[in-house]
């Protein structure tokens, strides 16, 4: 039997290069480690998926990450728009429209109602991997202002 490799966020999976809805189904059920390669665009290169964290109550859950954050705190609004999780990410990923942050080692992929983020660099090193991905529509309703910017820096 090979031997598990793990890195920073765990156990890496190889097996689901190209397949982001596959790899997106596994870290659901496994709950820990990391997709490397699991998306691609031709714009962006390689980025991987990883499990992550949640984030703390203190911090709103703002301080989360990966598909752990995004299923504790984006799930519900994903599923009102109609889609599953390990469908509206790999959908935003292909059709989102592309822009940088250059200073905060960020790429934005977003829509009129979307927007996805991709981090870009963990521990000074460079590692591209889904951070977030959200509905912008309940962000409209509480607080409009946060969500024009949200899109104006997405632009």
């Amino acid at each position: 039997m090979a031997k598990k490799e793990v890195g920073e966020f765990g156990t890496i999976y190889t097996q689901f290069k190209n397949r982001p809805k596959e790899a997106i189904k596994h870290l659901k059920k496994v709950k820990e480690g990391e997709c490397v390669n699991a998306f691609y665009r031709e714009d962006i290169g390689y980025v991987d998926l990883v499990w992550g964290e949640i984030g703390t109550a203190k911090n709103n859950y703002q301080d989360g990450y990966g598909l752990s954050h995004i299923i504790h705190s984006h799930q519900k609004e994903i599923k009102e728009l109609g889609f599953e999780i390990e469908d509206f990410i790999p959908l935003v990923f292909v059709f989102g429209k592309l822009s940088e942050s250059p200073r905060e080692y960020k790429i934005y992929l977003s829509g009129e109602t979307f927007k996805l983020i991709i981090k870009t660099q963990w521990n000074h090193k460079d590692k591209k991997f889904i951070l977030s991905a959200f509905d912008l529509r309940p962000i409209s309703k509480k607080n409009p202002k946060r969500a024009k910017e949200i899109v104006k820096r997405g632009k």
